[in-house]
């Protein structure tokens, strides 16, 4: 490692203060980050060190993704093939699912990679970690089929107008992942929705039966699948959103390393299943009728509670913020997927409209905090004077 360490330095040297290419040394500096620790630390005021950065942050919710991913890969050829109905091996469905998937994968990357190195150039600042983990989410929950063309645009949006815009990494108010999922489906909505876009090359199989359960439900169709099924993730549905099993791996991972909230995931679980109760009781139509724990299970709710409400940084920030952000992600999400059935998958609109009124919680909190300590601070004040 270190004979690597020597022959980086050297590299590097061009792009030092002083030298010629120093305008470009953001970029250089990425590479040295993404391959080393960071050589750097703080030197004054107080702070508390440890060995958590944000690299480590943002390859603790990579390996967190892998599960779903791997099984996303798997699950798409698996959908194609049993569309096909041809004899299929388990090697043969996960090979034509990465030759699906690693392009869109890789097109996230270049793009995404190349607007932030662009940005940090000009303006001058290092580049983040933060894209490690938002270049593999987009992909991850857009259908399979969707043009590579139609990822780079939605990634650049993403990139541009929820990120960059607001200053860079961590100043962001709403989740960049779903900020290109948005755009994909309101500027592309034939590529978005219906029931020949998530299965790999639908539209070449005659009688496709590829529409989601949600998609099904909306439409007042009976739902074939099994519980287990549903849970497992074997039907039709975004790249990485319809395993909820291996979801939930990934989910203990991320409690565990203490990187996503526990209180947020706790709470969506908790608001999507009252919500899903309450419209059992109602049983209206179909989606009202479908049982509130298939709800948890179903779409994109385990992956958008799980990686895309605990983003920390659009996410709500104090403790009790953060249980009352997650329940109102899960109510509003099973309530957008009952009464809007152009869009039966409501947790997107629902984490996007809560990243707007996080600071809003969080403003309350604290108000009530501080309205509680002086109510506190004035009662000792009169038992004082008693």
């Amino acid at each position: 490692m270190s004979t690597l360490r020597k022959q980086f330095d050297k590299l590097r040297a061009p792009f030092n203060k002083g030298q010629k290419l120093e305008k470009f040394a953001p970029a250089i500096n990425a590479f040295d980050t993404f391959l080393f620790v960071p050589n750097h630390t703080t030197k004054e005021g107080a702070h508390i060190r440890d060995a958590v950065d944000l690299k480590r942050v943002m390859v603790t919710v990579i390996i967190a993704l892998m599960p779903a991913l791997f099984y996303g890969i798997y699950n798409t050829g698996y959908q194609h093939f049993s569309q096909l109905g041809a004899a299929f091996t388990f090697w043969d469905a996960f090979i034509h699912g990465a030759w699906k998937i690693v392009p869109m994968i890789i097109v996230s990357y270049v793009v995404g990679l190349s607007i932030e190195f662009g940005f940090a150039i000009y303006r001058g600042h290092e580049i983040n970690e933060g894209y490690l983990v938002t270049g593999m989410l987009i992909p991850m929950i857009m259908p399979v089929d969707i043009p590579l063309w139609m990822v780079a645009l939605s990634v650049a949006f993403s990139v541009l107008i929820a990120k960059e815009a607001f200053g860079g990494t961590g100043m962001n108010i709403l989740n960049p992942a779903l900020t290109a999922r948005a755009f994909a489906f309101f500027a592309y909505p034939t590529y978005m929705s219906g029931n020949k876009v998530w299965v790999s090359e639908a539209s070449n199989i005659d009688g496709i039966s590829g529409e989601t359960i949600l998609g099904k439900l909306a439409a007042g169709m009976d739902v074939n699948y099994s519980f287990f099924e549903m849970f497992q993730g074997s039907i039709p549905g975004s790249i990485a959103e319809t395993s909820t099993l291996w979801v939930a791996v990934g989910a203990l991972i991320l409690i565990f390393t203490g990187v996503g909230s526990w209180r947020i995931i706790t709470g969506g679980i908790l608001g999507g299943a009252l919500m899903g109760f309450l419209f059992n009781l109602w049983s209206a139509n179909e989606l009202m009728s479908f049982s509130w724990i298939n709800h948890l299970v179903v779409g994109g709710f385990a992956f958008g509670i799980v990686f895309m409400a605990t983003d920390p940084v659009s996410a709500a920030q104090t403790n009790k913020g953060k249980w009352v952000y997650g329940i109102l992600v899960g109510i509003f999400c099973i309530m957008i997927r009952v009464f809007n059935p152009a869009y039966p998958e409501g947790v997107m609109l629902a984490i996007l409209l809560m990243n707007v009124f996080a600071p809003t919680i969080d403003h309350y909190v604290v108000n009530a905090n501080i309205n509680k300590r002086k109510k506190r601070w004035a009662s000792q004040q009169l038992i004082k004077t008693a």
